[in-house]
């Protein structure tokens, strides 16, 4: 679904900061290697994570949802010296293409990677976060968020990608489409939720920016 021309997409990209090297190395070998390379966070996105994570200066960044690597790195550029960012995926085949570019950049000893299902994994976590980034399965984005947010200090943000899911949160969802009813809910809950306050951006698929009261 394309929110605007072709022509003004490409102005927008052109007027917005190139990506460091070492993203667009990672970019083209996700682009080559990798299934699904629609999943990467890409330029635009990735400078939008990037100037977001520099606002917040976040000393604890929690991305579920891996994938490349990519989106991490973004990130990393704000943290604070002595910062950390746990990232969670359940596909232990990218594990090692993550921490090759991991290690390639200045900050790879402050990354720690775990494998499995975030669920599992998020409550043995201790935070507190400054900032989350959710990225993963649309089904169980509501209860990400509900693991997510006794773990946040407030004022801490929390990044919510997809939301749009190519229009299809317009639509009246098919008995079998879970993806396209989660979303729906989690759009709802973010908005109606008493702690925290949202602003859902059509960045890409739909990026929601939740600030924790």
């Amino acid at each position: 679904m394309d929110f605007i021309s072709e022509e003004l997409d490409n102005y927008v990209i052109e007027h917005t900061q190139s990506e460091p090297e070492l993203l667009q190395q990672l970019n083209r070998e996700t682009q080559a290697k990798v299934l699904q390379p629609r999943m990467l966070s890409g330029h635009y996105q990735g400078r939008v994570l990037s100037m977001i994570s520099k606002l917040v200066s976040p000393k604890t960044i929690l991305e579920i949802g891996t994938y490349t690597g990519y989106s991490a790195l973004c990130m990393m550029e704000g943290i604070q010296k002595d910062g950390m960012l746990h990232t969670i995926d359940h596909n232990e085949e990218l594990f090692s293409l993550q921490r090759t570019y991991f290690d390639k950049s200045e900050l790879g000893e402050q990354i720690v990677q775990h494998v499995g299902e975030a669920l599992e994994i998020i409550p043995n976590l201790e935070g507190p976060f400054d900032l989350v980034f959710i990225d993963a399965d649309k089904e169980n984005y509501c209860d990400y968020f509900e693991l997510i947010l006794p773990k946040m200090k407030t004022g801490g943000v929390i990044l919510s990608d997809n939301v749009l899911w190519s229009g299809k949160v317009l639509e009246k969802p098919k008995r079998d489409d879970v993806d396209t009813r989660a979303l729906i809910a989690y759009n709802k809950l973010l908005n109606t939720h008493p702690k925290v306050e949202s602003v859902l951006l059509p960045i890409r698929d739909g990026l929601t920016i939740t600030r924790v009261k």
